[in-house]
């Protein structure tokens, strides 16, 4: 920063380049406080503007404007404490595109994604984007004719959305037969993301869920083919769980499941939940049936924000065929300019992440997306070789799945896997450490997920950040483990016998004690921020 000379309240002759340099109160943190700090306007060099007088608020509109370039600032140097997206490796969501996709989001961030009369172009390219996946997923369609799905804001929404199709379909045929149709369920494994929880909450079906076992992370499909009723809406198969990114065994659902119908008369079908799995499986696992090929796969969800290579903001469903989808769901709506059937929770929505995923699938097509995944699952397969070395990790996570590594710790006697995590944050690195669901939640991981911008050399790198982190946590004095001991009753040559606990009582007991600690947190959190 230059001044001309020393700034006085009516001085108009300073050149500044941070207007924060000319904040002198710091930003509140609770509340509201009045700044009667002189704001210097940056950038404009030949003509200062001041501000002598402006109110900075955290929870409620300011009274007076503030020049766009101090606002700018203001965000940007918050901001500035997030983490690094690239480094955030809890995350499936894509985190870089190319430079030319970023302009055609720019040139796009001010359409309206619903005004299609308006935006022909736009919802052609929707529809394109439908057709290509549906064609990915071996959708049983004619020459000419047009695949049934919707883009969305995510795999979310497109759960709610054939999770709908299906209970409609359900209570239809119920009400056809004349069965009570006000008790629907339907049948998953615990590993579930937890937008089928709020599926099943918000639209008043019975989460019915196969518990999890130590060694297996998936669904069972034998227990879920047992859960199914007659009330059952469909099963839900993950094609790439969120805990270690295993395929489950779509085909053996499939198998037992027309089994079961035969037996039954019942006609219970598949969701196949491909949030994370949809993009990958087609390009370098082509051999494995899991899609429409299996007849009673009726609905597919994906993530085009994730896999899919779009940033967030962008999800896809996919029905076998129209008869799939209740007509009575599906809205028509003539006030923007024309007939326009819409089938979505809710109504605006930006049209930037339809066009990036058209790019995307035109510009990098069958022999892009394959290379892509096939680098992130060589990938993958160093950081596992690396972290196997250390001698001091159980890998939990497949080769063959989402190419991400979760792993947990051999011997939990001195530190625990929130404690990597947590210092694992001091090199930058955003490595999640997490209970497994019941009935295996005595088990902790951490994860690492591989996408596109995670190179061989950030591999390399991440390891030998665990390495010292490993270090740094042996040489620490042994922590004390007075809740690891119990003492017997009696005593054996005069004196007191005391067991220690085993590894797993010991893992079990400090997952609690954690879990504990995070909820009791996240409360003073929301009651200091009055948030809820």
């Amino acid at each position: 920063m230059v001044l001309s000379k020393t700034a006085s309240d009516t001085d108009v002759s300073v050149h500044s380049t941070f207007a924060s340099r000319y904040v002198r109160t710091s930003l509140p943190r609770q509340g509201l406080t009045k700044s009667c700090a002189t704001t210097i306007c940056p950038y404009y060099i030949f003509l200062p503007i001041k501000i002598n007088v402006h109110t900075i608020f955290m929870f409620k509109m300011p009274e007076e404007s503030i020049p766009k370039e101090a606002a700018y600032q203001i965000i940007n140097d918050e901001l500035m404490l997030d983490g690094n997206p690239r480094l955030n490796l809890a995350s499936f969501v894509t985190t870089w595109m190319e430079p030319e996709c970023d302009k055609l989001i720019m040139a796009a961030i001010n359409k309206n994604y619903v005004d299609m009369d308006e935006y022909p172009v736009t919802t052609e390219l929707q529809n394109r984007c439908v057709n290509m996946i549906a064609h990915l997923f071996s959708a049983p369609l004619e020459e000419s004719e047009t695949a049934v799905g919707v883009g969305t804001v995510g795999s979310s929404e497109a759960i709610m959305l054939a999770g709908l199709a299906f209970k409609r379909k359900w209570q239809n045929r119920r009400k056809k037969e004349g069965k009570p149709y006000d008790k629907p369920n339907i049948v998953t494994g615990a590993n579930v993301q937890v937008c089928w929880e709020k599926f099943a909450r918000y639209f008043e079906v019975e989460l019915k869920e196969v518990k999890l076992r130590d060694g297996y992370y998936i669904m069972d499909p034998e227990k879920a083919v047992e859960l199914v009723d007659e009330n059952t809406i469909c099963v839900a198969a993950i094609l790439g769980s969120t805990l270690n990114g295993e395929f489950e065994d779509v085909k053996r659902l499939n198998d037992l499941l027309i089994e079961k119908n035969k037996e039954t008369g019942w006609d219970t079908p598949i969701h196949v939940d491909a949030a994370s799995g949809g993009f990958i499986a087609p390009f370098i696992y082509p051999e494995l049936e899991w899609d429409f090929r299996l007849p009673l796969v009726k609905s597919i969800n994906v993530s085009g924000h994730k896999y899919g290579l779009v940033y967030a903001g962008i999800g896809w469903v996919i029905w076998r065929s129209k008869e799939d989808l209740p007509e009575e769901l599906i809205f028509h709506i003539n006030y923007l300019g024309a007939d326009q059937p819409t089938f979505t929770l809710n109504f605006s929505k930006g049209s930037s992440q339809v066009i990036a995923q058209y790019y995307q699938l035109i510009r990098l097509g069958y022999e892009g997306y394959r290379n892509v995944m096939e680098n992130c699952r060589d990938n993958m397969l160093v950081l596992k070789e690396g972290l196997e070395k250390t001698g001091r990790f159980d890998i939990v996570s497949k080769d063959n799945g989402v190419p991400l590594v979760a792993f947990t710790l051999k011997d939990h006697t001195h530190f625990d896997e929130f404690q990597i995590s947590d210092l694992l944050r001091r090199f930058g690195w955003i490595v999640p450490a997490y209970t497994m669901p019941p009935d295996a939640q005595h088990v902790t991981v951490l994860r690492v997920v591989i996408r596109e911008d995670f190179s061989r050399t950030l591999a390399e790198r991440l390891v030998a950040d665990v390495e010292k982190v490993l270090h740094e946590l042996d040489s620490l004095p042994e922590r004390v483990m007075s809740s690891t001991t119990v003492a017997l009753s009696g005593e054996e040559n005069g004196k007191v016998v005391v067991a220690k606990k085993s590894a797993l009582e010991t893992q079990r007991e400090i997952t609690a004690v954690w879990k504990k600690f995070v909820l009791e947190r996240k409360k003073l959190n929301d009651k200091m921020n009055g948030v809820c």
